[in-house]
């Protein structure tokens, strides 16, 4: 079967007969061409890093970060489309902070995890909607345990002790597949240079 140009790339509904989604891949084709993050978990914290790759000497550097906190003990960092990330960035805001006002207390990161990659996949099941052209890196401390997620495009969600994502993806997960333990940050951090 041919997979390109046969007509099956025009909803994010539409299957191709040898069960492809397209517009999902073409999602992950947008987070491969955006600059590098890393996020380690860690005994004692998890680590964010992204590559924030400047097309012009005008543009300032402190616009659109691309690391974000969600709640107070939750952390965000994405490659992708930027607008489409501070949209998931919203949805995670609102859901942290709903399960706050509902429950009397801070949302759970699998839960927020899970709300938001339901949310994404959502994206995928329609033929009026695109999918997100980001995956997200979630990160969190709650109840003294480090919490390390992962979003992707299609709406699955993963749980990592390490992970990449972006441009040099298969480098940077080569490097943190070297790293025989996780115990504290700085440990991790002492393996990258910056």
């Amino acid at each position: 079967m041919s997979s390109i140009g046969t007509g099956y790339d025009l909803s994010a509904s539409q299957f191709s007969p040898d069960g492809r989604v397209f517009q999902v891949e073409y999602a992950l084709k947008a987070v491969e061409n955006s600059g590098t993050v890393v996020g380690i978990r860690c005994k004692d914290g998890v680590v964010l890093a992204a590559e924030k790759i400047i097309t012009s000497k005008l543009l300032s550097r402190s616009t659109q970060p691309r690391i974000v906190n969600v709640d107070a003990h939750i952390g965000m960092v994405f490659a992708g489309l930027v607008a489409d990330a501070y949209q998931l960035c919203n949805i995670g805001r609102d859901e942290a902070s709903d399960y706050r006002v509902q429950h009397s207390m801070p949302v759970p990161p699998k839960y927020l995890a899970s709300r938001v990659a339901q949310y994404v996949h959502a994206y995928t099941l329609y033929a009026a909607l695109r999918p997100f052209g980001v995956t997200t890196l979630l990160a969190s401390y709650h109840n003294g345990k480090p919490d390390l997620h992962v979003i992707e495009p299609s709406g699955v969600f993963y749980s990592y002790n390490a992970c990449a994502s972006g441009k040099a993806k298969a480098n940077a997960m080569t490097e943190l597949e070297k790293i025989k333990d996780f115990k504290a940050c700085a440990n991790a951090l002492s393996k990258f240079e910056c």
